[in-house]
């Protein structure tokens, strides 16, 4: 199972203390999400050798500009292994692409309905249940979260839409094990195994990605070069 997580600057603490700490719950990866404007430089190799987790180089991209947002996945697509969206108003853009993998908090400041739950399951994006307000939010916000999440599930499950789940960490402190996860998905009526299936969804995505961009290296420094959304779109 793997999480994906916001490390500083976007988050408050380091790659390395996530790492660690999801090591400590069990966790067999993170993927490293942060927003475009917020990327940051370490050593996954090295932080995966020392704490025995996968460190996955990720990107959550972040815009207000629809034509922004289709260059910088046509951009990150060979740059990164995991190729997420900010959900809100790019949700229909984003389940719309092929070449993105995760539609992330799309019930956060957006909706999702029955339109885009099929074109989620016709380009293999997959939806993100985040749990970041159900854990950290009380009160009003919490039972907002809690109504829309439901909501999603339900759609998810009408149409056998792709998901992945996440606490949406943006600190070692907010992470949460597997059994928490399970615990509060129970609330928005999942099986643990719906939330553990979410969980491991993030390492499917990790190992099908890595094979599609290693199948296009013959050589050191050789590399076939291929129409992008095309390649993309044949492979799945």
């Amino acid at each position: 199972m793997y999480e994906g997580v916001h490390a500083r600057p976007d988050g408050e603490s380091t790659v390395a203390r996530l790492a660690a700490t999801a090591a400590d719950y069990g966790f067999e990866g993170i993927v490293v999400r942060n927003h475009g404007d917020a990327q940051t430089s370490y050593d996954s190799g090295g932080i995966a050798d020392e704490y025995g987790v996968d460190v996955v180089e990720g990107i959550e991209i972040r815009s207000d500009d629809v034509g922004q947002a289709s260059g910088l996945v046509g951009n990150y697509r060979s740059k990164r292994t995991v190729v997420c969206v900010h959900g809100g108003s790019l949700n229909r853009f984003a389940v719309e692409q092929s070449q993105v993998d995760v539609l992330a908090h799309p019930m956060r400041n957006g909706d999702v309905n029955h339109v885009l739950a099929k074109a989620a399951v016709e380009n293999d994006v997959r939806l993100e249940f985040n749990f970041a307000r159900v854990l950290r939010a009380d009160g009003g916000p919490r039972v907002k979260a809690i109504r829309r999440l439901r909501k999603l599930r339900e759609l998810v499950e009408q149409y056998d839409a792709p998901y992945v789940v996440s606490a949406d960490p943006r600190s070692h402190l907010q992470l949460r094990s597997p059994r928490e996860l399970a615990a509060v998905g129970s609330v928005l009526g999942f099986g643990p195994e719906e939330v553990t299936d979410g969980l491991r969804e993030w390492k499917r995505l990790v190992d099908r990605n890595r094979s599609r961009r290693s199948d296009s290296v013959v050589a050191p420094g050789v590399r076939i070069e291929r129409d992008v959304d095309t390649d993309w779109e044949e492979s799945k």
